[in-house]
């Protein structure tokens, strides 16, 4: 028996995407860092990743770099988010690269690195108008003069960031910017930068669509690998599968039951206060999953079904006219948050599949929902 709730990973078609905007960044002379923090650095992906021919992996949590590193992968790790003080030893010891903006982190990781008898490299994140990690511009010769006298500390690239915080699009213009001042920071303090790194998913639609890359060399990937989308926009990246990932709980409810609550209402277990349109009598079902396991506002059944609401261990879903039955699934397709929350947690069993069929023949048959017309795809999936 397959075990709910649990998230279904289709490797072959993560295995496609990634070559295929391989290929496609290859073409403009720009290598691609896959990020595998949405996943948990899952082996079987990160796997998968390098064996499509992606050198180097990221991801925001020192565990999982050093999870990594202990598993012996091939493929260079860099720490993509600026090191905690109390993180400087483990990421000496683990983390191949790592990105910076604080002199004194970087002054700590230099001493902790000749304490280790080695040299660690850093990216250094400039700020282009996101306002999440990054020194402004102005900052950065100061910072450089600093950071070159450091001699355990190897600066190997000068990264930015767009679309995460504040939503700040990497526009032609801002790349532009971005490029003119790394090559004249080149140019000052005759650096010869390893990585360039210009941003990530949300730089796709700029990809496509520039003449000149500038000085970008590297872009750090993750959902447009594992969604096929970009995500400044949440647009569909042609050729690439959507549907990699699913969510699937078991319904351990089904009933029929008003629509709206009756007695004395007030706030629920999460302190917000709810309203109910009323609908008469529906068919309800409740799966054995809930916020504790998934961001549920990221799923989307892919029955024509509704999500009603949540509670931390239950989804409640109307089925309209269709009757379900304790032990049947539901299963959901999901955007990056969900897909985040539910590689995240340790309630949601993780299964795989090396093939590109979409659903597993026998699951199909003993599991799934079959309708005389065709079931419409939420807008998550690929046609």
């Amino acid at each position: 028996m397959v075990l709910s709730p649990r998230v279904e990973i289709n490797l072959e078609k993560i295995r496609h995407n990634a070559r295929t905007l391989r290929d496609l960044y290859g073409r403009k002379g720009i290598e691609i860092t896959g990020v595998v923090k949405g996943v948990a650095a899952d082996f079987k992906v990160a796997n998968t990743l390098i064996e499509s021919g992606i050198a180097s992996l990221a991801d925001s949590k020192i565990t999982n770099i050093e999870k990594l590193k202990k598993a012996n992968l091939k493929a260079s790790l860099l720490l993509l988010r600026s090191p905690a003080m109390s993180e400087v030893e483990k990421v000496v010891t683990y983390a191949d690269i790592s990105v910076n903006t604080e002199l004194d982190v970087i002054r700590a990781l230099s001493e902790e690195a000749i304490r280790q008898k080695k040299k660690h490299k850093i990216i250094i994140m400039v700020e282009m108008g996101d306002l999440r990690e990054g020194i402004l511009l102005k900052d950065v010769p100061h910072l450089l003069r600093e950071v070159l006298k450091y001699p355990g500390i190897e600066i190997a690239g000068i990264g930015t960031n767009f679309a995460c915080f504040a939503g700040v699009m990497p526009t032609e213009q801002k790349m532009r910017e971005f490029s003119h001042f790394v090559t004249n920071i080149q140019k000052t303090f005759s650096l010869d930068l390893s990585y360039i790194s210009g941003g990530n998913s949300a730089n796709h639609n700029w990809l496509i669509n520039t003449k000149n890359v500038g000085a970008v060399n590297n872009i750090r990937l993750g959902e447009s690998i594992f969604l096929g989308r970009e995500t400044a926009d949440n647009d569909i990246i042609p050729s690439l599968y959507q549907d990699a990932f699913y969510f699937i709980a078991e319904v351990i409810e089904s009933k029929i039951k008003p629509s709206v609550p009756f007695g004395n209402v007030g706030r629920n277990a999460f302190g917000e206060s709810v309203s109910f349109e009323n609908r008469g009598n529906m068919r309800r079902a409740i799966v054995g999953a809930g916020r504790q396991d998934v961001l549920v506002s990221g799923l989307v059944p892919v029955q024509p079904f509704e999500i009603i609401g949540s509670s931390s261990d239950h989804i409640i879903i109307d089925t309209k006219n269709t009757a379900l039955k304790p032990g049947d699934e539901v299963r959901f397709s999901l955007n990056y948050g969900a897909m985040l929350s539910s590689m995240t947690s340790p309630y949601v069993y993780k299964t795989y599949i090396n093939s590109l069929s979409k659903i597993r023949q026998k699951e199909f048959h003993k599991k799934q929902f079959l309708f005389n017309k065709p079931v419409q795809k939420s807008s998550y999936l690929s046609s």
